[in-house]
């Protein structure tokens, strides 16, 4: 199950200085003009997760897997980029591939680094990006409403609820707000989510800011801050720049100068759990002397569709899930004395997994 975040931004706000320190590659050309990214690089990355580690050295496993996630460095965008300009069209068609959408924000001065627009205001950045994406949104759903008219007349049921989202998505448009503030029914989530409507994705903005404010933040984050919290939005403070020092730097290394810029983590852990978060996902993990892993789900997955992750054929055949939660597993120092302690549990199709179950399913092949 692969999960895809963009990331997106006016040009020279780091966004590419971020992705490199992302993939810990220099796969991204990070340069002080515009439109230095024009092909959209992708890089995985893993979630970190000290639970998976701390299983695996309970269970002698001799591999530790952790679960990824995918970023994907779109080029910068531009005022006008709905209409073309630039290379909108271009970014615009990248967007709407992936998940959520991780808005870097310029919240640092200096003169070196050109400004697309002469000066640095996120809370205007911010806008301008919005505003693109919500007017190719609406010109995207203007031209899918006349496409359905024929088979509207024609009675067909799911042009129906189309047309309706549309119309929905369309008004809170119009209203100035983008799409994911629509409320959607449960049962027409799915038709919901198949509009790929850009302004519908969930965003998390990434301040980033000069290398001094990367541990408390700036004036420019703090405006970031309360935006992002009157919107319902995430929010994390990183120096781009800090991260892609630390990324060429050996674990030890790397914990040091941490230590020596006051930061208890690096802000590249905190991004991706963020961006973890913003997608609705959580982890179970398979442990054994082979290898301990850990496994992307969405919150509220039932045990046969947290099973197909591994293989479809574990949902198709799905017999029973055992289970035994993360801090019983270490409490009992592994699945033998969990059993002894009665904290071994077998589920059935109706069972929720939870984040952190250590799993293991049974099936019909």
């Amino acid at each position: 199950m692969g999960f895809r975040m963009g990331i997106v931004g006016l040009p020279n706000v780091g966004k590419s200085t971020l992705f490199n320190a992302l993939t810990r590659t220099a796969a991204a050309q990070a340069a002080n003009f515009p439109f230095c990214t024009i092909e959209p690089n992708v890089g995985e990355v893993a979630v970190p997760d000290a639970r998976l580690d701390k299983l695996a050295a309970i269970a002698g496993s001799k591999q530790i897997i952790p679960t990824r996630i995918t970023f994907v460095d779109i080029a910068g965008l531009v005022k006008g980029a709905s209409k073309g300009e630039g290379l909108g069209n271009q970014f615009l068609a990248n967007i709407r591939e992936v998940d959520a959408i991780a808005h870097v924000l310029r919240c640092f001065e200096d003169g070196d680094v050109t400004h697309v627009e002469g000066r640095v205001d996120p809370i205007a950045d911010a806008e301008t990006i919005e505003t693109e994406l919500m007017l190719a949104d609406l010109d995207s759903i203007e031209r899918r409403l006349q496409g359905l008219s024929r088979k509207l007349r024609g009675g067909d049921k799911e042009a129906v609820v189309q047309d309706k989202l549309l119309r929905l998505a369309q008004a809170a448009l119009e209203d100035g707000r983008p799409a994911r503030t629509v409320t959607v029914p449960e049962d027409e989530a799915r038709a919901w989510s198949q509009l790929q409507l850009l302004t519908a994705k969930p965003v998390l903005y990434v301040c980033n800011v000069e290398e001094s404010a990367a541990a408390t933040g700036n004036a420019q984050s703090e405006r970031v801050a309360k935006m992002a919290a009157e919107q319902g939005a995430g929010t994390v403070v990183i120096s781009a720049r800090i991260e892609e020092e630390i990324s060429q730097l050996d674990p030890e290394e790397a914990a040091m100068f941490l230590e020596e810029m006051g930061l208890e983590e690096a802000g590249l852990d905190r991004l991706i759990r963020a961006g973890y978060d913003l997608l609705g996902l959580q982890t179970y993990f398979t442990v054994g002397p082979k290898e301990a892993r850990a496994w992307t789900i969405r919150r509220g997955t039932l045990a046969p569709r947290a099973a197909a992750v591994i293989h479809g054929d574990f949902e198709r055949g799905f017999i029973r899930a055992e289970t035994v939660g993360y801090a019983d597993y270490v409490a009992h120092g592994g699945e033998a004395g969990a059993k002894e302690a009665g904290k071994f549990r077998v589920e059935g199709k109706g069972y929720e997994v939870k984040d952190g179950d250590v799993l293991h399913f049974l099936f019909n092949a």
